[in-house]
């Protein structure tokens, strides 16, 4: 059986021709780079990716492949994205990082059984056919992999899904955490750390982004408030060796 295809590729490889990157990474805009700061800091509280061998799967053009290494200190990235063109732009951007770049399916990993020590799949599988294979194929690879995705208990989020024409065209589908959380267990893992994070909308005005900042330290600690506000769920999950497929 063929692995499911990403419909994602296609407007991706648009975006790339448009700005030589991704809207949300290249010639980013504030609310932008407001709040991918905020889900990179989310990830490394989460995650540990210090000396760590790493697998970005759906690593895009390249930007948070390199903060891996950058912020994270990962000792060695691997990361695979299916929009060659993608892949392109961030090769371009990797300089010395030990960083090596392929263009592939998250859903068939080149990899052997426990290749890494952590998975690393931000903001991707809301744009896959079969983001529960995807998760799998992590579990995989790697015992311990590191999740962010829009969070699908937020309202506004659902509505921008189904009437934003960027959401639309991107195929972009956020799932409710308990969905994630039982996918996870379904390939023989555990979620052992959560975290609902994120304010800022990625494209909103300047004046926006700037208070939902002000406010987002005070949004995230408030525990029913946070899991349907927040922006994104982020999360770690674990998979004893035993439950590997080949151990």
């Amino acid at each position: 059986m063929s692995a499911p295809t990403d419909p994602s590729v296609d407007p991706f490889t648009g975006d790339i021709a448009a700005n030589a990157g991704y809207l949300y990474t290249t010639n980013a805009r504030l609310s932008s780079r407001l709040a991918n700061r905020r889900l990179t800091d989310a990830s490394l509280t989460v995650g540990d990716f210090r000396g760590r061998r790493v697998i970005d799967i759906g690593c895009g053009d390249g930007t948070y492949t390199i903060e891996v290494v950058e912020i994270g200190g990962a000792a060695r990235v691997a990361a695979l994205d299916p929009a060659e063109s993608a892949v392109r732009v961030a090769q371009a951007k990797l300089g010395r990082h030990p960083i090596d770049l392929a263009v592939g399916s998250a859903f068939a990993l080149p990899h052997p059984d426990s290749s890494f020590d952590v998975a690393y799949l931000r903001g991707v599988l809301h744009h896959m056919a079969d983001p529960a294979k995807a998760l799998g194929e992590a579990l995989r690879v790697a015992a311990t992999v590191v999740v962010v995705e829009p969070n699908g208990y937020n309202p506004v989020l659902k509505l921008l899904e189904r009437y934003s024409a960027y959401h639309v065209e991107h195929g972009e589908k956020s799932y409710p955490a308990r969905q994630l959380d039982r996918w996870v267990r379904e390939h023989g893992g555990t979620v052992d750390r959560r975290i609902f994070a994120g304010l800022v909308p990625m494209f909103c005005p300047d004046w926006l982004a700037r208070a939902a900042k002000r406010f987002e330290p005070i949004v995230e600690r408030v525990p029913l408030v946070r899991s349907f506000t927040c922006a994104v769920y982020v999360f770690r999950a674990h998979r004893p060796p035993s439950r590997c497929r080949g151990a």
